[in-house]
């Protein structure tokens, strides 16, 4: 059942420089743009999805999202996005007070990841979660309340560019996914990495098996 307290947020506004550049949520994957890949993922799992990138939103026409860019100038990085969606949520669907975020180029993300961000956070008593495997945390996949975005822009004005210097100063759980048969916060920085994803999809046509059985571990950050 999705979360009908939470957006999803596709964060696609940064230069993907390792790829070459351009817009790395459409490149293909199994003939099917990255950012389609996300969104079979996430969209089931939430009340409703919005896409932050720059530039002309023409290009993403073909996914019928919201397309939301920073508010701030200078790609200040993926904190810049998480705020353009609270923003969004705040202004567009007030019913709405969580964001869950993902980056745009993470093919293989959870089909509970909205479940266990939520019930890590609720069992930890913090405002926050993000996901972790083998101990290695992945901040831009995290789950926001709305009501923390004037905090958050204060802090990006101010020069902060950290998510996880960010979020420890309200407490954030983490919710800890095993890292076989393949990392599901997997991400395709580089052409390399798009081969292969597309040689796990070939091994299992459903992408990675991460089923609803597996017991999150969550636990406050410091």
């Amino acid at each position: 059942m999705p979360r009908t307290d939470t957006l999803g947020a596709v964060l696609a506004g940064g230069l993907a420089r390792r790829m070459g550049g351009g817009d790395k949520p459409l490149r293909m994957l199994a003939g099917r743009p990255l950012l389609r890949h996300v969104l079979d993922r996430v969209s089931p799992q939430v009340a409703a999805m919005v896409l932050n990138a720059n530039g002309d939103p023409a290009r993403f026409a073909d996914h019928a999202l919201p397309v939301v860019p920073d508010g701030l100038p200078d790609n200040p990085g993926p904190l810049a996005g998480v705020l353009a969606a609270l923003d969004w949520a705040a202004e567009r669907r007030p019913d709405l007070p969580w964001v869950l975020t993902a980056p745009g180029d993470c093919p293989f993300l959870p089909f509970d990841l909205a479940e266990r961000l939520h019930a890590a956070r609720e069992a930890a008593g913090v405002p926050l979660a993000c996901a972790a495997t083998e101990g290695r945390t992945h901040p831009p996949v995290g789950l926001w309340p709305v009501s923390l975005r004037a905090a958050l822009r204060n802090a990006l004005l101010g020069g902060e560019r950290k998510i996880d210097r960010w979020t420890a100063r309200f407490g954030c759980a983490v919710a800890a996914w095993p890292a076989e048969p393949l990392d599901p916060f997997f991400n395709a920085n580089a052409p390399a990495d798009l081969e292969a994803a597309a040689e796990a999809l070939l091994r299992s046509p459903n992408g990675v098996p991460i089923g609803k059985e597996e017991q999150s571990e969550g636990a406050p950050r410091p």
